[in-house]
């Protein structure tokens, strides 16, 4: 039996092709009620729109593309599983599909991968997050006047709507807890230093330890890349010091999961002998030996939210708000000396 076509559910209720075709995209120069009919013959008669005409007609791909900034094999992180998650979720809600690709920040094959997507229109709009300093990728979007969200800000005066979680106010918080537990010697392990989320946790840890009248100790402080392999070496790093820290925060969760295991290695029960803390309370926080203090960003609903917003922008609306920030929650776990179970 050969597929119902649009010219068929025109037939069926004596209408145009032009107005089947225009209720079925949702056009609101077609009446309400006209509308529905179109909606509910078409659905009746099992008549599935040709995705190819849909978007030659609308001159869109129906694309979200998200190009994932990794340098390693970052698709175990479960930050970015619960990002890709939302994304994929909102976007097919939003009848968009989407299209992932991978890169290292800053090399050439991201750069090619973004000029391609831009100037072919292969997508629609695009999603950026790890945000840099100086972040070229949102310079070269505002430059050609693509749509695009981010999750986070960069230092340039570009205006571009992202979402972003208050983090040198959730790292304050984080240090108040600890120096609450009795701990001075308070160590961090960063990120990269071009990375806006390193300046703005490594602030916070530093304003953290001023609010506590603790002087700061660079000697505490070493740089991870945000991997597990990156904590865990960094760790080692600042447990090996003649006067070793008491407390470590890491600057995410994977950092503070292979500070765990350096912690171990060197005879260390975490929570007892020394605390352990984290960042982005992403679900597998929760199942570490001992279970992880972090602070919970709600990943997930953030990128559905950047999804939305980036609906917004492919289809000309305007946003009510632009750039939004969130407070992170502390969640108090065993890592740190709190509640079991």
């Amino acid at each position: 039996m050969p597929p119902v076509t649009i010219r068929d559910v025109a037939k069926r209720l004596k209408l145009s092709i032009t107005t089947v075709s225009r209720a079925l995209d949702g056009y609101d120069d077609v009446a309400a009620k006209t509308r529905q009919r179109v909606v509910r013959a078409a659905r009746t008669m099992g008549y599935v729109p040709s995705r190819a005409a849909r978007q030659l007609r609308r001159q869109r791909a129906d694309v979200i593309g998200y190009i994932l900034p990794a340098s390693g094999p970052h698709f175990t992180d479960p930050f970015f599983s619960e990002f890709i998650a939302g994304l994929g979720d909102a976007a097919t809600s939003h009848n968009f599909d989407l299209l992932v690709s991978t890169a290292a920040p800053d090399s050439a094959a991201e750069k090619q991968i973004y000029a391609r997507w831009v100037q072919s229109r292969l997508v629609d709009g695009i999603v950026v997050s790890r945000m840099r300093l100086r972040d070229w990728r949102a310079r070269y979007l505002v430059k050609n006047k693509f749509p695009f969200v981010a999750h986070g800000h960069t230092l340039l005066t570009l205006k571009f709507p992202y979402i972003e979680i208050d983090s040198r106010a959730g790292f304050e918080l984080l240090v108040q807890h600890l120096v609450a537990r009795g701990h001075r010697r308070i160590g961090y392990i960063g990120a990269p230093a071009n990375l806006t989320l390193q300046a703005d946790r490594f602030a916070g840890y530093q304003n953290g330890l001023s609010a506590a009248g603790i002087a700061f100790d660079a000697t505490l402080c070493a740089e991870g890349d945000l991997t597990r392999a990156g904590g865990y070496q960094a760790a080692l790093q600042l447990l090996d010091l003649p006067t070793p820290p008491t407390a470590l925060i890491g600057a995410n969760d994977l950092t503070a999961a292979g500070a765990m295991r350096a912690a171990r290695e060197r005879g260390l029960t975490v929570g007892r002998d020394i605390a352990i803390a984290g960042y982005d309370g992403t679900d597998d926080s929760e199942h570490t030996q001992p279970p992880l203090t972090t602070l919970k960003q709600p990943v997930y609903d953030i990128a559905q939210r950047l999804v939305e917003m980036l609906v917004a922008r492919i289809a000309g609306d305007a946003l009510a708000a632009a750039q939004t920030v969130l407070q992170p929650v502390l969640i108090v776990r065993e890592s740190t000396g709190g509640p079991s179970g």
